[in-house]
């Protein structure tokens, strides 16, 4: 039995809610034949992020981990293929700290790349109806930073399959914004994570076609 960890951050900016915590939480104990999933919620704090995130790794032990992000502005499912190592916040984070061209692992790599099925789960969303796409961003502030100190942390461990996923905006924050911004229902974006799972889990080989529209 595979364990499966989702990660989803609190609101930030302002915002009363954050669709990366109310699609992840809505999975808490989600099972299906061979695998379990177990939650967490990250704290949307540089630093603090990451080590809620490696104290999860460690009592879970999962062999899947997706942390899941908001982008707002994107239109569907986005998953991302690299984070960088720098902190370069546009906003202040939750405890109002606001990084500037910091490395998250001083003498990291520059890079790291999601050991996802990245294609092969935006295949598989597209084919339940969901938009999806491969980003070649996952951005500079707090998600980006937790994917690079997720992959930094797992990549010794080559049987763990780890990666983000950014989702959009709840049509309640979209209604909220000055002009008209895209949007997705809770209920697709919940379908989104299952079919994100399941493909991890299956242990297959990642697509190697065309990845469609990128960011």
């Amino acid at each position: 039995m595979k364990t499966v960890l989702l990660t989803g951050f609190e609101p930030f900016n302002k915002q009363p809610i954050n669709p990366a915590w109310e699609t992840v939480r809505a999975l808490e104990g989600w099972a299906e034949e061979g695998f379990a999933v177990q939650v967490r919620q990250l704290p949307c704090v540089f630093g603090a992020a990451i080590e809620t995130l490696l104290d999860a790794i460690e009592v879970t032990a999962p062999d899947v981990v997706i942390a899941v992000g908001q982008a707002g502005g994107r239109a569907d499912i986005t998953v991302e293929r690299v984070a960088i190592n720098i902190d370069d916040a546009p906003i202040v984070d939750n405890r109002g700290s606001q990084l500037v061209d910091e490395p998250i692992v001083p003498d990291g790599p520059a890079a790291y790349f999601a050991t996802l099925p990245i294609k092969a789960i935006v295949h598989a969303l597209r084919g339940a109806g969901v938009p999806a796409s491969v980003s070649q961003t996952a951005g500079t502030f707090v998600c980006n930073h937790v994917f690079y100190g997720l992959m930094h942390a797992v990549r010794a461990q080559l049987s763990i399959r780890a990666g983000f996923i950014h989702i959009p905006y709840l049509p309640e924050q979209a209604a909220k914004q000055p002009v008209p911004t895209p949007s997705m229902a809770l209920a697709d974006m919940i379908e989104a994570l299952k079919v994100a799972v399941r493909t991890a889990c299956a242990g297959d080989e990642d697509l190697r076609e065309a990845g469609g529209r990128t960011h």
